[in-house]
């Protein structure tokens, strides 16, 4: 099926490694041109010009710290600059959550709280509000949030905190920027193989006096496909959305994590 992405102009923030990184790529081989953005510019060097040699697309890299106005500013200047316009934005820059031991109650501290917050909900938030008026001037745009299944759990209270305000945000801005052309949605990817995931098998497995090999097993017997979800596997569902062909999806979430939990949603 062709996606019709082809020209398509997008920022991935977040893009330098990990699902951002996928996603880049994955919109790159469809052949969209692609700003990806993250605090570390020897990283968005080196994703950006490994990415250009893969794809054949032209992939960028723009330092941001989404937990700033002026830089996200900055950012959608810059990436307008250089792409001409922005068709699509994918919100991916967060502080990694479930690669270490999550806090109780006790452990959690104002300063951690507001850190996730200001980086994830604010974060994503200033990046809409600053690519919105291009979307709209332009009469089109795709704005895809990356959040997590720890929405709909228990286990990680700021965790699943961030996760549900990323999707009540989704649904805000669907509503108010839908008439103008501009879907936005939430994909909420589960425990995902990343270029981390090794590092944590190898704790886990240390941890636990096991083999690396059974602490994969038993990741994935956590959702019903009963494998690892890879992060290629959301960068598709991802370009899926930023299709213009996905128009009858707005303001909803998706779940990424293979089938994890027992819930019923409807």
């Amino acid at each position: 099926m062709d996606l019709k992405l082809l020209g398509k102009r997008a920022v991935v923030t977040g893009g330098s490694r990990g699902i951002g990184k996928a996603i880049a790529r994955t919109l790159a081989k469809e052949g969209v041109s692609v700003v990806i953005a993250s605090r570390g510019k020897e990283a968005l060097d080196a994703t950006a010009g490994e990415l250009t040699n893969e794809t054949g697309s032209m992939v960028t890299g723009v330092v941001v710290d989404t937990g700033s106005d002026e830089s996200v500013r900055n950012l959608a200047v810059e990436s307008k600059s250089i792409l001409g316009g922005i068709d699509i934005l994918v919100n991916c820059a967060a502080r990694p959550g479930g690669q270490s031991t999550v806090p109780t109650l006790s452990g959690v501290t104002t300063e951690d709280f507001n850190d996730h917050m200001n980086v994830k909900v604010m974060g994503y938030l200033r990046c809409a509000r600053e690519v919105a008026p291009i979307m709209t001037d332009q009469g089109w745009g795709r704005i895809i949030n990356i959040s997590g299944l720890a929405s709909r759990s228990t286990g990680t209270v700021v965790g699943s905190m961030r996760n549900v305000a990323v999707s009540a945000m989704t649904k805000n801005l669907a509503d108010e920027l839908g008439p103008h052309g501009i879907n936005v949605t939430v994909v909420h990817p589960g425990l995902t193989r990343t270029e981390a995931t090794e590092g944590v098998v190898a704790r886990r497995a240390e941890a636990e006096g096991i083999s690396e090999e059974e602490v994969e097993q038993n990741i994935a017997k956590g959702n019903s496909s009963r494998t690892i979800i890879d992060a290629s596997d959301i960068a598709y569902i991802v370009a899926m959305l930023a299709s213009p062909m996905s128009i009858a999806i707005n303001g909803d979430g998706i779940a990424a994590g293979g089938g994890v939990g027992t819930a019923i949603y409807y």
